[in-house]
């Protein structure tokens, strides 16, 4: 049979199934996508659906790993050939995939259109009853798939007749509307401004831009004399659809930026209708205006007001951060949503550690994180964070119960837990026999000291796997551990996954 090889891409990361998508020309080497997964459970829907002749997955991904779905696909669909995508430190996992007969695995660090083309012309050698049938390369390439490269970040090199055809005007806008919550108007909404452009600026061309965030946006390119006259266009729509958000970008003169100009210019304008709920038009010019962004929160300063009992220089510190951010409008939703969040964590647990009955706030953290996420203005999620600081104001005003030995010995540990702490060491530093402070602190703290100073590295760890910048070799040495392979056992133990996998799932 002699027809298109049928590709299903399974990955978690948005950035690595564009890249995939990109790295060949599929049709041309006689291959087809029909269809992608961001893990293993939706991916056995697409397959199941599709039926494709290869299915590309990635090992580790939320819900159902690689390995699960390898398992799935050679029991269920024995004919499809399965190709892994693996990083350098998964090389256990990826020999457990081929107990379960996989074709072949890419490391992704390595990952090319050569490499990746070469691994897909052998899975095609393993199914006898497919010739795959290459296209001739015509030279052309549509306008959807120009835009879809420059969208996903990839540059490519596009014949300049071939853009001046489809962008035959000087200069571009992106406009566009927010319908995340009312997806099924777009296809009437986009009519609508089409209609209006093709009346009020009939020497302009418009093309969809593809997304997939909530936000449904045009690329509109005409001469920078007709610019007044689309903006003209998205205010009265504005005016006429007010339960929507709008949105036009600032203008510019280079067709390869228009991702550049969607993450800097339209998204953020769309973000700004959580700061300004009564209004739901904004320019770009609105950006131009805003003051200039405030200091990042320090994290290390406030702790370390709380553990020294500084409650209102703390709280004060806390409320005049977040101030600044809704007057600066200085982060976008999720991440404001997120800073939020994680201050109300971290309170809770330094009540906790400090030895306040903190089991009201504790019990309701998550209802403050739901309704922080649902939140659709500032002000709706900054009542949530006055709400948790008025019970904590309230519980800090009782007694700690906490010894202040203990106290001691645990800020000590704080500030010293990247060092190799032993139980010894500690008696000495405090004068203690090391028998009687082991006995002294289970009965205090309900813990051994080692599983304590362990629980204290780890969680130190989860905060440095949030910056990207930092290998998670150097986050062992910098928690206390000598030994990179006990670090990643240990926080395996402990968070039921490996530090790799827990910066995969939890940081984006």
């Amino acid at each position: 049979m002699s027809d298109l090889c049928k590709v299903v891409i399974v990955d978690d990361e948005l950035l690595i199934r564009q890249g995939i998508k990109h790295y060949i020309q599929w049709e041309q080497e006689g291959f087809q996508i029909v269809g992608e997964a961001s893990n293993g459970q939706e991916a056995l829907q697409v397959i199941d659906s599709v039926r494709p002749h290869i299915v590309i997955t990635d090992i580790v991904m939320p819900v159902m790993d690689g390995e699960e779905l390898t398992k799935v696909i050679r029991n269920q669909y024995p004919d499809i050939e399965v190709i892994v995508l693996s990083s350098f430190g998964e090389f256990d996992y990826v020999r457990s995939t081929f107990q379960h007969g996989v074709t072949d695995y890419i490391l992704k660090p390595k990952l090319d259109g050569d490499i990746l083309l070469k691994t897909l012309n052998k899975a095609v050698e393993k199914i006898p009853s497919l010739t795959i049938k290459k296209k001739e390369n015509d030279g052309g390439i549509s306008i959807k798939a120009m835009l879809d490269k420059w969208m996903s970040g990839f540059e490519g090199y596009v014949e300049e007749s071939v853009v001046n055809e489809a962008f035959p005007y000087s200069h571009y806008l992106i406009i566009g509307v927010d319908v995340k919550k009312r997806e099924n108007s777009w296809p009437s909404l986009e009519k609508t401004i089409r209609d209006e452009l093709e009346k009020h600026v009939p020497q302009s061309v418009s093309y969809l831009l593809p997304t997939q965030d909530g936000c449904k946006s045009l690329l509109v390119n005409m001469n920078e004399g007709n610019i007044p006259a689309v903006i003209a266009c998205m205010e009265r729509l504005a005016a006429s659809y007010t339960h929507f958000i709008w949105a036009v970008s600032d203008r510019f003169q280079a067709v390869q930026e228009v991702k550049q100009m969607y993450d800097n210019s339209f998204v953020r304008l769309l973000n700004l209708a959580f700061y300004f709920p009564e209004k739901n038009f904004f320019r770009h010019e609105a950006i131009k205006q805003q003051p200039s962004a405030s200091e990042p929160f320090n994290l290390t300063a406030f702790t370390e007001m709380f553990k020294r009992e500084q409650f209102e220089k703390a709280i004060d510190y806390l409320q005049s951060h977040v101030t600044d951010i809704t007057t600066t409008h200085s982060m976008n939703v999720a991440e404001f949503k997120r800073f939020l969040s994680n201050v109300i964590f971290n309170i809770t647990m330094l009540l906790n550690n400090m030895g306040f009955d903190s089991s009201s706030v504790n019990q309701k953290k998550f209802t403050y994180f739901s309704a922080i996420e649902g939140a659709e203005h500032v002000g709706e999620a900054v009542d949530q964070l006055q709400q948790f600081l008025t019970e904590v104001t309230a519980i800090v005003g009782q007694t700690s119960e906490i010894d202040p030995n203990v106290k001691r010995i645990l800020d000590y540990i704080e500030e010293h837990y990247e060092e190799p702490l032993t139980l010894t060491e500690l008696a000495k530093q405090f004068h203690f026999n090391p028998t009687y402070l082991s006995t002294y602190f289970s009965t205090h703290i309900h813990e051994g000291f080692t599983e304590y100073v362990t629980k204290v590295r780890i969680e130190k760890s989860v905060d440095l796997l949030h910056n990207r910048n930092i290998s998670i070799s150097d986050i062992s040495g910098k928690v206390g551990y000598s030994d990179h392979s006990y670090f990643c056992k240990v926080f395996k133990k402990l968070k039921g996954m490996s530090p790799s996998s827990y910066r995969k799932q939890f940081v984006k």
